[in-house]
């Protein structure tokens, strides 16, 4: 119904043929729901938009802009108000159109056209391999996956990436942190780095390594401690003696040998990343290995693109990236003195195979901690000739998790978090999904355990689930009663509805397409969560007003029809944020 306006709006103005001053643009009407029902149903502000550039009245244009509109059954009225608002009033046939392609449309109501653009690559949650998933990749992968559902809603091509991140220093360190549990468990007394991976995961991976080695990597405590630097509970640096208990491993079993127990750990983590995820209800199109970017040249590619472009140079043995000549803050190391790539490198050259994919917009999903990324990788992008505005980066700030007034500390090194899946089961993954995504993404999130577990209408999720479940149990009655309702017939009698609450229903529901065209263009599947509450609480205030199964067939069936459009948009919204519709509660 926003666009109706938009377009009778656009149709005035072109037909007032408004001679606006040179290199002034014409405005786009802008048309927003009101507040207030006394001021119409929608308002547009063109009129003080384009008073200044005219040099006319506000009031004075707005009036003329009315009196150029089309007519059309579906505005009731029009009036002028304030300093120029212009207030339209929609008249029942515009409901009952809108309500006709809501039962008529099914689950494509609100659904966009296709967009025509290149497709949109979404990468979320991609977490170090390193360990399970905590409460934190939860809110990434609840946001990336909804978003990613809420594009393709809206007309775009989508594709789901997971960056598998299985090189560099982090996994050299769950690789080592293992095998000291592999070394503990076959009887070798040694001591377990601070800075290594201390939570209970590692053991099964430990005992994996034992199965599919027997003591074919066992080596002395005295071999693996024999010149070490000290730890840092012995005066130390943690980070010094991790690197050094790492190079120490890689003498001791060998190439082969080290790279079999990385292998075997990078299996079992992401083995339970990926059931944690499906477990979840979130799916990818493609597991990205960053060793690939490597082996497959990718980051060579990249390289040799910037160098050929004159943008990078040697300084102390390193390569760098000149990337503050493209916006960013300092210059970055592309290869290290010892000749090593850094992470950088590999960001840059996969971004650039996205693009070389066929991607024209690369939408990553990434953890607060990732502020300083967006430039610098954008930077790279430039220099290799890509648009720098092909890449967008929704920043997810941290979840902190309440036990009762008390805060749960996380830190994956220490063991002292809770895991996706503890969450999952101790909550749900409605609860989980949705509870997730009741703040917008840039905002700290404080999840209430208790709140989530509650059956009581505080509980935001258990309030929408409750409103699908009570239109289906009127269903349900209907169908006791020998009766069934008739859409048609429904649609005709709208004009029957006509108290409050139900006028207050008719409209929350009729904005669904608005919500899902804003909340794409905007990012922001939170804004679904919103609407649903609000969608929500409209239709329990009618089913508390109103009697659905009435004697009269003419008002029973637009009440039915009107209840029955409610509960297809909530599993619609529920099903976009990954939420299940339940029929009974």
């Amino acid at each position: 119904m926003k666009h109706l306006i938009e377009t009778l709006v656009a149709h005035a103005l072109e037909a007032m043929n408004l001679a606006l001053p040179e290199g002034a643009e014409r405005p786009r009407p802008g048309i927003e729901r009101t507040r207030d029902p006394a001021h119409g149903d929608f308002a547009c502000n063109v009129a003080m938009q384009l008073a200044r550039p005219l040099g006319r009245k506000p009031r004075d244009l707005a009036a003329a802009i009315v009196a150029a509109l089309p007519a059309h059954a579906g505005i009731e009225r029009v009036e002028i108000a304030g300093p120029g608002f212009i207030n339209f009033f929609l008249a029942p046939a515009a409901y009952q159109e809108e309500l006709g392609k809501a039962l008529a449309e099914g689950s494509d109501y609100g659904r966009l056209p296709q967009a025509g653009s290149a497709p949109v690559l979404v990468e979320f949650v991609s977490a170090n391999p390193t360990g399970p998933l905590h409460v934190g990749h939860g809110r990434q992968a609840a946001v990336g996956a909804s978003l990613a559902n809420l594009l393709a809603y809206a007309g775009h091509e989508v594709a789901r990436e997971y960056y598998v991140n299985d090189a560099g220093r982090q996994m050299d360190i769950l690789t080592v942190s293992a095998w000291i549990r592999y070394l503990q468990a076959a009887g070798e007394t040694l001591p377990f780095p601070v800075n290594g991976y201390r939570g209970d995961y590692v053991i099964p991976i430990a005992a994996r390594l034992g199965e599919l080695n027997g003591e074919t990597l066992r080596r002395s405590a005295a071999d693996v401690m024999s010149g070490l630097p000290p730890d840092e509970t012995e005066g130390g640096d943690k980070e010094q003696y991790v690197d050094a208990l790492i190079a120490r491993m890689k003498a001791l079993v060998g190439e082969s040998g080290y790279l079999g127990v990385l292998g075997t750990a990078l299996e079992m983590m992401l083995a339970d990343i990926r059931e944690d995820l499906q477990s979840f209800g979130v799916e990818f199109d493609r597991w990205y290995s960053e060793r690939e970017l490597t082996v497959g040249g990718a980051v060579g590619r990249a390289l040799e693109r910037l160098r050929a472009q004159d943008h990078l140079y040697v300084k102390d043995g390193a390569t760098w990236f000149r990337a503050t000549a493209f916006g960013d803050e300092k210059d970055r190391v592309v290869v290290r003195d010892n000749g090593v790539g850094t992470y950088f490198a590999s960001d840059i050259a996969y971004h650039l195979d996205k693009r070389e994919r066929g991607f024209g917009l690369l939408l990553d999903v990434l953890g607060a901690d990732h502020h300083g990324y967006v430039a610098r990788v954008r930077a790279g992008l430039e220099a290799m000739g890509e648009p720098g505005d092909s890449l967008e980066v929704t920043l997810i700030q941290f979840v902190s998790l309440f036990r009762g007034s008390e805060k749960v500390p996380m830190g994956k090194r220490e063991a002292q978090f809770v895991t996706l899946r503890q969450l999952r089961e101790e909550v749900g993954n409605d609860a989980c999904r949705f509870f997730y995504l009741m703040r917008s993404h840039d905002q700290p999130l404080d999840f209430d355990l208790e709140l989530a577990k509650s059956r009581s209408n505080e509980n935001p999720v258990f309030y929408v689930q409750y409103a699908h479940a009570r239109v289906a149990s009127v269903f349900r009655q209907l169908a006791d009663r020998g009766l069934q309702l008739d859409p048609a017939a429904g649609i005709a009698a709208l004009g029957r509805l006509d108290t409050p609450t139900e006028r207050a229903l008719l409209a929350a529901l009729t904005r669904w397409p608005e919500v899902i065209e804003l909340a794409a263009a905007q990012r922001a599947p939170h804004m679904l969560v919103h609407y649903l509450r609000e969608l929500a609480t409209a239709f329990h205030a009618l089913y508390n007003a109103e009697q659905f199964i009435v004697d009269d067939p003419a008002l029973r069936n637009a009440r039915l029809a009107l209840i029955e459009a409610t509960r297809r948009t909530i599993a619609l919204g529920l099903g976009l944020l990954g939420v299940s519709a339940p029929e009974s509660m």
